[in-house]
């Protein structure tokens, strides 16, 4: 069999694969590139954030008008199907791929077709659904497989009622109730969007806290928001057993409750897509979670051969996983990374408010004895706010008392997850740049949300004394 000769090999076009080989194409390297899928862009622009990003934005705007006085007194009002909403993202999706095609073409970036497996530590085969097969080998390599939902045995999701995040995206109609089982992100954005659609929602969390990585205060801020509009959160139950029937599904929990509705959603956890890679062959052995363990350089056990993206679990962001592909490349090509690739990537949480948060929590900086205090801006009180009627939310800023330095920037409500870059951009200056003086003495524009910044600040400020 030919083999053909690179210097990088990605296997996996996702956010973390793209970032890797065109990162790598920058410095010259020759590199190809293994995708399984009949198209680019793996699960994050088909099956994940994209396509539910633009639903989420699709019920949205549906939502906005119902609820707008000015079409209410007009008796103007709109309602959709679940099907004709999530259609909405197709578009959306070929632009994507499109777009994403030519940064290959442009780079002279081959894309092979196939399921990659290793052959040994410098060779992969990539095997295609007829049978077909071709050889690469390269001197090192970046796997970027990502990771698909959780399915634990003995839940049928073949029954038409029962679904996981890939497949929910193929529901056809709107159901009148939905129980959510797992509320991490996946499931906390799935039940705005159900609820949103006015379905009754009930969200089943495994832990006792909402999202506990936040801050406490946003995540008390989510879960009355929740509470407020109708979900039904039950906190810290385990799912015994569920049983699809013609009319719905039963969920029995441990603790004796039984919830019945519509359809279920299964949200509790991600598998990382390391079947069937011959890593057996190299010495490389994923967790139970199929994901795999790598160093602060992303290498794997094996050192030329570096991992990204969901396939390495937390933080699961598609920016992150951007951003280590780029790093991984950078440590093959130069020998050595100047920064940690996810120190600076906020979090990015699309419910309904959004949920973005930079740098440590209020708990984090409490057990880590660091002097700190808290600044403000609800968005109830701010013009721009009033004027488009997204008043629900806060921006909270947390610095050292002393040093003035931003320590974390937590925000909840409406575009929360554009507004955390202005915040961002000034945290990750060196030294005496990221202090809270600079929101203080600058300039912005009026009105705008931009100015959460100056009235955070100011109230911060105003504690010292």
């Amino acid at each position: 069999m030919n083999v053909q000769k690179f210097e990088l090999v990605v296997i996996g076009s996702g956010p973390g694969g793209e970032g890797a080989a065109m990162q790598a194409c920058k410095h010259g390297k020759s590199v190809a590139v293994i995708e399984q899928a009949m198209q680019i862009g793996g699960n994050c622009t088909h099956r994940g954030t994209i396509p539910s990003k633009a639903l989420r934005y699709a019920i949205f705007q549906m939502t906005e008008l119902n609820h707008h006085p000015l079409y209410r007194e007009a008796g103007i009002s709109a309602s959709f199907s679940f099907a004709h909403l999530r259609r909405s993202a197709g578009s959306v999706i070929t632009r994507q791929v499109d777009m994403r095609q030519t940064f290959y073409e442009r780079n002279r970036v081959p894309v092979i077709s196939g399921h990659a497996q290793f052959v040994d530590a410098n060779t992969v085969e990539a095997v295609q659904e007829d049978g077909a097969r071709s050889r690469v080998s390269a001197d090192a390599f970046v796997i970027a497989t990502g990771a698909r939902p959780y399915r634990p045995p003995g839940v049928d999701f073949n029954h038409p009622h029962i679904f996981d995040s890939d497949t929910i995206l193929d529901l056809k109609e709107t159901p009148q109730s939905i129980t959510i089982y797992g509320a991490g992100v996946v499931g906390c954005e799935y039940t705005s969007m159900f609820r949103n659609l006015g379905c009754k929602v009930n969200l089943v969390n495994t832990r006792e806290k909402l999202l506990e990585f936040l801050d406490d205060e946003v995540i008390d801020a989510l879960s009355y928001h929740m509470r407020d509009r109708g979900v039904l959160l039950r906190h810290g139950e385990e799912y015994e057993r569920i049983e699809g029937h013609p009319d719905g599904v039963v969920l029995y929990l441990k603790s004796g409750k039984q919830l019945k509705t519509d359809i279920l959603l299964w949200a509790n956890g991600r598998t990382g897509n390391t079947d069937h890679l011959g890593l057996e062959n190299l010495g490389i052995t994923p967790n139970s979670r199929g994901q795999l363990d790598v160093n602060e350089n992303l290498q794997t056990t094996v050192p030329h051969i570096y991992a990204v993206g969901d396939v390495i679990g937390f933080p699961a962001l598609a920016s992150a996983a951007y951003s280590q592909g780029r790093s991984a490349s950078t440590h093959f090509c130069e020998g050595k990374l100047d920064h940690a690739p996810t120190k600076s990537i906020p979090t990015g949480i699309y419910t309904s408010p959004e949920i973005s948060s930079l740098g440590r929590t209020e708990r984090e900086l409490t057990e880590a004895k660091i002097p700190y205090e808290v600044g403000h801006s609800q968005f109830k009180s701010l013009a721009r706010a009033q004027i488009t009627g997204q008043t629900v939310g806060m921006l909270k800023l947390l610095f050292h008392r002393e040093t003035l330095e931003i320590l974390g920037i937590h925000c909840f409500g409406q575009n929360a997850s554009e507004i955390i870059h202005i915040g961002q951009a000034i945290m990750m200056q060196p030294g005496a740049n990221n202090t809270l003086m600079y929101f203080i003495n600058t300039t912005f524009n009026y009105p705008t949300m931009a100015e959460a910044y100056r009235v955070a600040a100011l109230n911060g400020y105003n504690r010292l004394f």
